[in-house]
């Protein structure tokens, strides 16, 4: 089964996100481009332009009106996902790192990079007062001085975030008073994606230890670990099945020193409750950076340090197979 390949980037992909219906898919880049293509066919609806440097993060509301992508360009912006406007620009003094909309779509959470003599940050702005925006005052910022935020999503309900850090931390953060609800340390390296389960209740994040780990939502419990040999850079849980979808690679300055025909860029599939390896599949010319399952756990996509983006499709034996066993 052929994949279908989406070409929209000039350079390698940063984050790839499913709307929560999973019609539209939005693809971000080390290039100033956002995209949002429509998943069943691959046909790119359009662009967000605005950024003038490599996008992290991008993230997109619970009915998809709103689009919220960070960027290197030292800034947070919110798009009006239907047209493109950009209808909202809040300016750092770093980089934005990860971004997200809490559950109800009213509440934005972003974080900055620690460089330039610059504390990482983590802010929260209430998108139902006009002045925070406009003013550049967030209701919340919480300073995290020892490590900076290397990825962070909403906890359920949109009462806390959880955040992952470049030491391997794993830190919970109260979204109404900033608190540290708590503090585990199962990484020892950088942990580079955070995903949650559907129903929020479990999340992976996924390391350059080598490593991919299922953690409890709520008491931040380690649940399950998936080895492999190679750095993983994202890790997604199928929405419909006990499965675990995971992308890596080395890191990408280490990639031309090896030759293709090794074939290290396989996204690779585990069954979350035996941990074991179960499925390969190859196509990217480098690291995998970003892997996403459709909501309705029929196909995925992932992006590249190629910079394309694939979608792919089960085969029905896929499915058969999942019942029998």
């Amino acid at each position: 089964q052929k994949p279908i390949l989406l070409q929209g980037h000039e350079r390698s992909i940063t984050q790839i996100k499913y709307n929560r219906e999973g019609d539209l898919l939005f693809t971000v880049a080390k290039d100033p481009i956002v995209n949002v293509w429509y998943s069943v066919n691959g046909e790119r609806l359009g662009t967000y332009n605005g950024h003038t440097g490599a996008v992290w993060c991008v993230d997109a509301d619970w009915d998809t009106r709103h689009v919220l992508t960070g960027s290197a360009d030292n800034s947070c912006r919110l798009w009006d996902c239907e047209t493109g406007k950009q209808l909202a620009l809040v300016k750092t003094s770093s980089a934005v790192r990860p971004c997200g909309f809490d559950f109800g779509g009213n509440i934005i959470m972003f974080s900055t990079d620690k460089q330039m003599g610059y504390q990482c940050f983590v802010s929260f702005f209430d998108l139902r007062d006009p002045g925070q925006i406009e003013n550049n005052e967030p209701y919340m910022k919480i300073p995290c001085s020892d490590s900076k935020i290397t990825s962070a999503v909403w906890g359920p309900l949109g009462e806390f975030i959880i955040a992952g850090h470049e030491n391997g931390e794993l830190n919970q953060f109260s979204a109404k008073s900033g608190e540290q609800l708590s503090n585990i340390k199962e990484h020892t390296k950088q942990i580079n994606d955070i995903q949650t389960s559907r129903d929020m209740t479990m999340f992976i994040t996924a390391s350059k230890d080598n490593t991919a780990k299922l953690f409890d939502c709520t008491s931040l419990e380690h649940l399950k670990t998936f080895r492999t040999e190679r750095p993983v850079n994202s890790a997604a849980l199928s929405p419909i099945f006990d499965h675990v979808v995971l992308g890596g690679g080395q890191e990408a300055m280490d990639v031309t020193t090896t030759s293709t025909r090794i074939g290290k860029f396989e996204a690779r599939f585990f069954h979350l409750a035996f941990e074991e390896e179960f499925g390969r599949v190859k196509g990217h010319f480098g690291p995998i950076n970003s892997v996403a399952f459709h909501p309705d756990g029929k196909s995925y996509s992932s992006g590249g340090e190629d910079g394309y983006v694939r979608i792919h499709y089960f085969d029905p034996q896929y499915f058969e197979f999942e019942f029998e066993a």
